[in-house]
C-alpha cells in the first residue's frame, strides 16, 4: 500500500501507508510526512506503528520536535491506531494526548472513520426561538415588534 490523499468534509488529507518506512527522527518527519505540502493536504494521518517507540517515550524530545515542525509548516498531525500500551507506560504521554485532542493541531485517533467524524464541520447552534419557543415569544420585546 502506499500514501494515498483522500477528502473529509472537504479537508484534503494525506492518508500515510502503515507498511511505509518508520519516522525514527526529525529527518525522517520531515521527509516522510512535512513532503505533504506537496500533496496540497491540510492534514497528515500516519499510523502509530510507523512511530519509532522514542516518539511516545516524552523524555526522547522525538514527539516534541515533530509536532513542533507540523505546526511550523501549517499542517495537522494525526495519529492514528491503538496507543494503549504507550499510555499504559506513560501519564506524560496521556496528559499529551488528551490535551492535543482538545486542541485543532495534532490530534491521536483509533482510525480514519473517527478522523472523518473529527473534520465534519460542525452543525450551527440552533436559534433560542427553535429551542424553547414559548420562552423565546415571552422573552420579545414588545415594543420591539414591528408587525
Amino acid at each position: 500500500m502506499t500514501d494515498h490523499l483522500v477528502e473529509h468534509h472537504g479537508v484534503p488529507v494525506l492518508v500515510c501507508a502503515p507498511d511505509g518506512p518508520p519516522v525514527a527522527s526529525e529527518q525522517d518527519a520531515l521527509d516522510q510526512l512535512i513532503g505533504a505540502a506537496f500533496y496540497r493536504a491540510d492534514v497528515v494521518a500516519v499510523p502509530a506503528r510507523r512511530l519509532d517507540d522514542g516518539f511516545f517515550d516524552l523524555s526522547s524530545g522525538l514527539a516534541g520536535a515533530i509536532m513542533q515542525k507540523f505546526v511550523n509548516y501549517h499542517l495537522r498531525l494525526v495519529v492514528l491506531g491503538d496507543l494503549s500500551h504507550h499510555l499504559r507506560a506513560s501519564s506524560a504521554l496521556r496528559d499529551l494526548v488528551r490535551e492535543s485532542n482538545q486542541g485543532r493541531h495534532i490530534w491521536f485517533l483509533p482510525d480514519l472513520e473517527a478522523l472523518a467524524t473529527r473534520l465534519a464541520p460542525a452543525a450551527p447552534p440552533v436559534p433560542e426561538a427553535l429551542r424553547d419557543p414559548a420562552r423565546a415569544r415571552d422573552s420579545a420585546d414588545p415594543d420591539s415588534y414591528s408587525g
